[in-house]
């Protein structure tokens, strides 16, 4: 039952890095502060163009839990707030977002848990009215290739906190093309999922977003 706790808190890579000049004048300091908050700013708000640019997004996922249990299976996302997470077969794990609350799935034990979508760190990935740049911050990787950014909610500590990471693809939606993501829910477990097979703006019909419940047996008539 680990993995399923640790799934249920990710669905849910960033390296902090800093200098400083041993006679640095008051001045730079003050220059170079104010030009890293504009490209933070820059690249907050290029985030925020790829989340609406995003109408739909399927690709291939590994997520790995705080233990090295790693699944694989499909993600299917249309916004706003549409998110499926089809796991390997053998799982037995279902996740749905329909747009209003996010659903895990048990099918192994026939068990069903929703939350808010809202109160999940998958909120700041799946709305795209929700304005991104007042909840996240970037976090500094050393790699001009990579973007990472940090978001959560100070005043709702218990929702959570996701760090996207995304490769910067001039090819893709705003330029940007999401390698992962690490969630870390209220009491520390950690997941990561990673990526592949992008594949962008194409049709998702709704019904992709329904779910059978697995607590619905079917009786037999009275004879």
């Amino acid at each position: 039952m680990i993995f399923r706790r640790s799934a249920l808190s990710a669905t849910c890579l960033g390296l902090a890095m800093a200098a400083t000049a041993p006679m640095a004048l008051p001045f730079a300091n003050a220059q170079a502060q104010t030009a890293a908050q504009s490209r933070d700013s820059q690249d907050l708000a290029q985030v925020a163009r790829y989340i609406q640019s995003v109408k739909t997004l399927t690709a291939d996922f590994a997520q790995t839990d705080r233990n090295g249990q790693t699944l694989t299976g499909k993600l299917t996302l249309k916004q706003p707030g549409k998110i499926r997470f089809q796991y390997q077969k053998d799982a037995g794990l279902l996740i749905v977002g329909d747009g209003s609350a996010l659903t895990l799935i048990d099918y192994e034990v026939r068990q069903v848990q929703r939350w808010p979508i809202k109160n999940s760190p998958l909120g700041a990935l799946i709305n795209p009215k929700r304005d991104f740049t007042k909840f996240s911050k970037v976090i500094q990787t050393g790699d001009k290739r990579i973007l990472s950014v940090e978001a959560h909610d100070p005043k709702r500590p218990e929702f959570g906190t996701i760090t996207l990471v995304f490769n910067r693809k001039s090819s893709a939606p705003a330029g940007l093309e999401l390698y992962g993501w690490v969630a870390r829910d209220a009491q520390g477990n950690r997941t990561a999922v990673r990526l592949t097979e992008h594949r962008y703006n194409g049709p998702v019909a709704d019904s992709t977003f329904r779910w059978k419940d697995p607590r619905i047996t079917s009786r037999r008539p009275n004879s």
